[in-house]
């Protein structure tokens, strides 16, 4: 048994150095595998060398100039029409007292016209007349090139009569629908007088009797109702008055309606 024993651990041993062998026989050849791979994979020829990317000296872009736009073309000054007479002398209004005695009397016709009057004028290199001339007592700039700019200068006023704007068409004002016309029965034309009832002569009734009556641009009653009187005469009053006719009442040359009142007097 002791024999068996010792035969044992040193089989043991031996074991235990081929174990160690065989691990470092896989170590080396890891090592020696990794070595290759890694020496082949640096020593590798990727055609980097040749000359085809060779490089150059850098060079900066050179920047591209931006076109200019065009210039905007000059807005020319709107054309104005000159805002007052202008005259190569300003000679007064025959209708106006002159500021001074002239220098010469004539009795030769003078070609030069006179200014117009409350018309604001400036001397000039010819005689015209402004549509739309400033009045004389205007004093800031006014403007006698028709360019649109102000001059400056002033001028005194005139008139002529014969370049004026026409004036301004007069507005009718629309006369009023109906007027009244107080008592008519002094304007009409046919008044036509009331029978007197049976029933107000039985009582023997009598008096002055209202009737208010509206007549159209004709002058035909077109409405007519009692506004005071006996109540039994007003039914007649009422009647005659829707009878009556009037001339036409004008108003501004337009004939109009009139409202009124007819006064009837029953007398039994």
């Amino acid at each position: 048994m002791l024999d068996q024993l010792v035969e044992s651990k040193s089989h043991s041993v031996e074991n235990t150095r081929r174990n160690e062998l065989l691990l470092g026989v896989c170590a080396f050849a890891i090592v020696a595998l990794l070595t290759g791979w890694t020496t082949s994979l640096f020593g590798k020829d990727y055609g980097m060398g040749n000359g085809d990317l060779e490089l150059s000296t850098l060079v900066a872009p050179v920047p591209v100039p931006e076109e200019e736009p065009p210039p905007k073309p000059e807005e020319q000054p709107k054309q104005k029409d000159p805002n007052v007479d202008i005259r190569k002398e300003i000679i007064a209004n025959m209708q106006e007292t002159p500021p001074k005695p002239p220098d010469k009397v004539s009795v030769e016709n003078n070609a030069i016209k006179e200014r117009r009057l409350g018309v604001l004028t400036a001397l000039g290199e010819n005689d015209s007349n402004a549509k739309n001339a400033l009045p004389d007592t205007y004093k800031g700039p006014i403007n006698t090139s028709g360019t649109g700019s102000d001059s400056g200068n002033t001028g005194k006023g005139g008139n002529d009569e014969g370049d004026s704007a026409p004036p301004p068409p007069a507005v009718k004002k629309a006369p009023p629908k109906t007027v009244s016309g107080g008592v008519l029965n002094g304007k009409a034309i046919s008044l036509p007088k009331p029978a007197y009832p049976a029933a107000a002569r039985a009582v023997r009734a009598s008096g002055a009797v209202q009737v208010q009556v509206l007549i159209d641009e004709t002058g035909k009653v077109v409405s007519a109702s009692a506004a005071g009187g006996h109540p039994l005469l007003q039914a007649a009053a009422v009647a005659a008055a829707r009878g009556a006719r009037f001339s036409p009442t004008m108003l501004s040359g337009q004939p109009v309606k009139v409202s009124g009142i007819i006064t009837y007097n029953f007398v039994p």
